[in-house]
C-alpha cells in the first residue's frame, strides 16, 4: 500500500482580492479626476466592483484563505460609499461650500498637509495624548487607595460617577478660562474626561478576584503584596484595557472640543472652527479625516497590548 503526498492546494482568493482591489484604486483616481466623466455608467461600475469585492473578502475570511481578508471588506465597502457620495454630490452639482466632494477633501488633505499635519501632532501629542496618560495614571492610583480603603468606595465613587456625566462642552470652557488659552487647560480636560472610567472599571476589576483564589493564596501564606500580583492584577487587567479603550476614543474628542473655547492658534479643534468661519470645508472634512485616522490608530494600539498581556481575540 503506497501513501500519496497530498500537495495543499494554494488559494487563488487573495490574488483575486489583490487584482481586484488595484483595479479598484485605478479606477477610482481616474473617477475622482475633476475632468471625470458624469455618466452614471462608470460610477455605478465602481460602486459593484467594490461590493463584490468586499463579498468576496468576507467569503475568504469565512474560509480562512488569508488575514488580509479581514480588512478588505470594511475597506471595500468604505470606498464603495465614498464613490457613490461622490457621484451624487457631482450628479446633484451640489456647492463646495455646503458639502465638498470626496475628491475636493483629498485634494485639500494634500495641498494643507504640513499645516494639517502640525495641527494634528499638536492636538494628539500635547493634549490627547499627555491627558490620556496623566488621567491614566491618576485613576489607577485612585483606583488603588478606594480598593485599600472601604470608606473612599462609598464617599468617592458616587461623586466620581456623578462627576463623568458632566458634558464636555459644559466642562471644557469652565476649565479654559481657569487655565489659560495654551495646551495645559486642554490636558486638564482630556485627564478628567479620562480619569473615571479608569477609576470605575479598576476598581470593579480589583475586586473580582474569586474569593476561591484568594483563599488558595492564603492557605499558600502569601504575602498581600504576592496575592495582589498573582490574582487581583491578573483579574483586573481587562476591565483596565475595556477602560483605556474608552478613554482612547474620548481623548481626541475632548481634547478638540476644548480648542473650540479657547487656544493658543494651533491644533484640530481651532483649525476646524476657522475654516468653517471661512467657508472652507474641505480643509474641515480633512482635518476630521485626519482626526478619524488618528484616534482609529489610537485605538489600535491599546487593542494590541490588550492582546499581548491579556491575550484577548488572539487566534487560535
Amino acid at each position: 500500500m503506497t501513501l500519496q503526498r497530498t500537495v495543499p492546494r494554494r488559494s487563488t482568493g487573495p490574488l483575486l482580492l489583490g487584482a481586484g482591489l488595484l483595479g479598484l484604486l485605478v479606477l477610482a483616481l481616474l473617477l475622482a479626476r475633476q475632468d471625470a466623466p458624469a455618466s452614471a455608467l462608470p460610477w455605478a461600475t465602481g460602486v459593484l466592483l467594490c461590493l463584490l469585492l468586499s463579498a468576496l473578502g468576507i467569503r475568504s475570511l469565512a474560509a480562512g484563505e488569508s488575514r488580509a481578508a479581514r480588512v478588505l471588506p470594511a475597506a471595500c465597502t468604505l470606498l464603495a460609499a465614498v464613490l457613490a457620495a461622490e457621484a451624487l454630490l457631482r450628479a446633484n452639482a451640489v456647492p463646495a461650500g455646503l458639502i465638498p466632494t470626496p475628491s475636493k477633501v483629498l485634494a485639500a488633505l494634500w495641498n494643507a498637509r504640513v499645516v494639517l499635519l502640525q495641527d494634528t501632532l499638536y492636538t494628539f501629542l500635547l493634549e490627547a495624548l499627555l491627558g490620556f496618560v496623566v488621567g491614566t495614571l491618576a485613576g489607577l492610583l485612585l483606583s488603588l487607595l478606594v480598593v485599600r480603603f472601604s470608606f473612599l468606595e462609598r464617599g468617592l465613587l458616587p461623586y466620581a460617577a456623578l462627576f463623568s456625566s458632566i458634558p464636555i462642552v459644559a466642562l471644557a470652557p469652565v476649565v479654559v478660562k481657569a487655565i489659560g488659552l495654551d495646551w495645559p487647560s486642554k490636558l486638564v480636560v482630556v485627564a478628567i474626561t479620562v480619569l473615571f472610567p479608569v477609576v470605575v472599571n479598576t476598581v470593579r476589576g480589583l475586586q473580582s478576584a474569586l474569593p476561591l483564589h484568594l483563599d488558595l493564596m492564603r492557605t499558600y501564606a502569601a504575602t498581600p503584596a504576592q496575592t495582589f500580583r498573582e490574582v487581583r492584577v491578573p483579574t483586573a487587567l481587562p476591565f483596565v484595557f475595556n477602560a483605556l479603550k474608552i478613554g482612547s476614543t474620548l481623548a481626541l474628542i475632548s481634547a478638540i472640543v476644548a480648542e473650540f473655547f479657547g487656544t493658543d492658534g494651533h491644533g484640530l479643534g481651532f483649525r476646524i472652527q476657522i475654516e468653517v468661519g471661512r467657508f472652507n470645508l474641505d480643509i474641515v472634512w480633512a482635518a476630521i479625516v485626519l482626526a478619524s485616522i488618528v484616534g482609529i490608530a489610537f485605538f489600535g494600539v491599546i487593542n494590541a497590548l490588550e492582546r499581548r498581556f491579556v491575550g484577548t481575540g488572539r487566534e487560535a
